[in-house]
């Protein structure tokens, strides 16, 4: 008999996740005015999501995105200061036992191991918590220093597919990298 997991449980108990320097929690509208200074930012969002033209245009993808489904979405908050600096999820595919994991983050934080310290936690709780068998990623070929966070974090590439999607009036090859539980208990064991 195969027992069913209510990741949706595990996920609701798991809401507020610590790492050294980061608080993972849930978004709220009060994240709206940290979120608009990279949200309008082309050089942040490039690869991520359309940008912002408003604070509205904010809080509308908070409310939608973020507060309409918010398991698996957190906010990557600095504990030193308390500033929202990014968001970063983990889309689980239950059928499959596998999730895709997604990020953003502020450029004015860009090089410091934010991203790599909040996935590592992410990856953590997928496969400890949730008992993924397989979690991915994946990045525009022209976004080299997401593959790098990818990296990072022990996936491998995967495959590349050209001609992927089309984002934001370009075609797009995708570079798919990936982790296994396997690989992730050898790096940490």
């Amino acid at each position: 008999m195969e027992i069913v997991m209510n990741r949706n449980l595990i996920f609701a108990e798991n809401q507020y996740l610590e790492t050294n320097r980061l608080t993972l929690r849930p978004i709220t509208l009060k994240d709206a005015n940290d979120m608009y200074e990279y949200g309008s930012d082309e050089e942040t969002v490039t690869y991520v999501f359309p940008i912002h033209q408003s604070i509205k245009d904010t809080k509308e993808s908070i409310a939608n995105y973020f507060i309409a489904a918010p398991l698996g979405k957190y906010g990557i908050e600095l504990k030193a200061t308390g500033k929202l600096i990014g968001t970063i999820d983990l889309r689980v595919e239950n059928q499959h036992n596998i999730a895709e994991i997604g990020y953003a983050l502020n450029k004015d934080f860009w090089g410091v191991g934010y991203v790599p310290e909040a996935a590592t936690e992410l990856l953590r709780l997928g496969f400890e918590e949730l008992q993924l068998m397989r979690i991915f990623a994946m990045h525009d070929i022209d976004n080299p220093q997401s593959g790098r966070v990818m990296e990072k974090i022990g996936m491998k590439i995967e495959g590349k597919v050209p001609n992927a999607r089309m984002w934001k009036g370009k075609v797009v090859t995708d570079i798919m990298r990936g982790i296994t539980l396997e690989e992730w208990q050898q790096l940490h064991n």
